[in-house]
């Protein structure tokens, strides 16, 4: 099975199915990252990442190491090495990435939910492409020690699974004593970066039956936080990946050694501006914070592409400016009258995931009614 890397036998056991994306490290087990060159050299890690305690003292039944994009670098999902994890939707489509494994364990229902990571729209673009929710956790807030870098200022870790109810157990296990809030009606921003009429259409819907108070918004540095975000990234990626580029650049995917390569070329002065871009696109999304509770856009400007047409991913994710600021995201699947689901991202202030996991059941119960 392409879902996995590495499958366990779970039978008998009364926990949590969780799945573990294969860069998350667990006692005993080597962590591939999904890369032939690091698999080649992996040992056993010797103790579990620390997000992993509470999974283990609440007695999670691990099913599985998840497949990815290779090195967490990719949106696609298609990983060179390992296989591409099946789109449950429709399998000539992308799963996404880089958590694909992980979005189609739960949208197969192979597990209850399943770690993912997300640094630029990795667990929301998957979701986004499976029809499973997904939440981008603040950054900083569920520590990273044990789980392989890719871009340390953006890294994060968090849940993946079928709906909301799923969402608030994975954080419950990522952070025990996590509870979801209490929320009626919340104040929506709407902010319009270019999308599918069908996909637009979709989030104003779901934001109509919900009945919040919906205020049209504009964030004009919203292209400018994507490509300041774009440069980092990949700035920081070849930082974290140098060495292994140089010992065997044969054993990494063409198109992610090519991408990290293209972290090499950057100038100082350009990396030093997309910092100062970095403090500015904070201060003006807490601007918007003081006017609504959370902004709304969808988490893809388009709907899932064929395997071997991926690419447009990339300029279709609306994800990597919420990564820029450090805030936290919900993705969760909508109707579009057509043969696949749209995806609405909510995006919060730091911290704020209790609320936004709140506001994500009363839309899931908004859908239903």
């Amino acid at each position: 099975m392409t879902t996995f890397i590495t499958r366990y036998e779970t039978a008998g056991g009364d926990g949590v199915r969780l799945a573990v994306k294969d860069l998350i490290d667990m006692e005993g087990q080597p962590t591939t990252a999904g890369c032939r060159a690091v698999a080649q050299c992996a040992l056993p890690a010797p103790r579990d990442a620390a997000c992993m305690a509470g999974a283990r003292a609440a007695g999670a039944r691990v099913v599985g190491r998840t497949n990815l994009h290779e090195l967490a670098l990719g949106v696609t999902g298609i990983n060179p090495w390992y296989g591409t994890p099946v789109n449950p939707l429709d399998p000539a489509l992308v799963p996404g990435g880089s958590s694909s494994g992980s979005a189609v364990a739960v949208a197969t229902g192979e597990a209850d939910v399943a770690y993912g990571s997300d640094t630029g729209g990795s667990i929301r673009i998957p979701a986004a492409c499976c029809g499973t929710a997904g939440l981008k956790t603040t950054w900083g807030r569920i520590p990273l020690d044990g789980v392989w870098p890719l871009s340390p200022s953006f890294d994060t870790v968090g849940p993946m699974a079928r709906d909301v109810a799923g969402l608030v157990v994975g954080m419950e296990l990522l952070e025990p004593g996590f509870a979801m809030a209490e929320t009626t009606g919340v104040a929506i921003g709407r902010l319009r970066p270019a999308a599918d009429p069908l996909i637009d259409a979709a989030v104003d819907r779901i934001l109509l039956e919900a009945e919040w108070p919906v205020l049209e918004l504009t964030a004009p540095g919203w292209d400018r936080a994507t490509a300041d975000a774009a440069l980092l990234l990949v700035v920081e990626a070849w930082e974290s990946n140098r060495a292994l580029v140089a010992s065997n650049p044969e054993g990494i995917g063409t198109d992610v050694r090519e991408r990290l390569l293209s972290g090499a070329t950057f100038d100082a002065t350009a990396v030093t501006a997309a910092w100062s871009g970095q403090q500015a696109w904070r201060a003006a999304l807490d601007n918007l914070f003081d006017q609504v509770d959370f902004l709304v856009t969808p988490t893809l400007s388009l709907f899932p592409p064929r395997i071997e047409d991926g690419s447009p991913l990339l300029a279709g994710r609306c994800t990597l400016p919420v990564n820029l600021a450090g805030f936290p995201a919900l993705s969760l699947p909508l109707r579009t009258g057509g043969p696949l689901p749209a995806s609405i991202q909510l995006i919060g202030p730091p911290h704020s995931e209790e609320r936004l996991l709140a506001a994500g059941a009363w839309l899931e119960s908004a859908a239903l009614g």
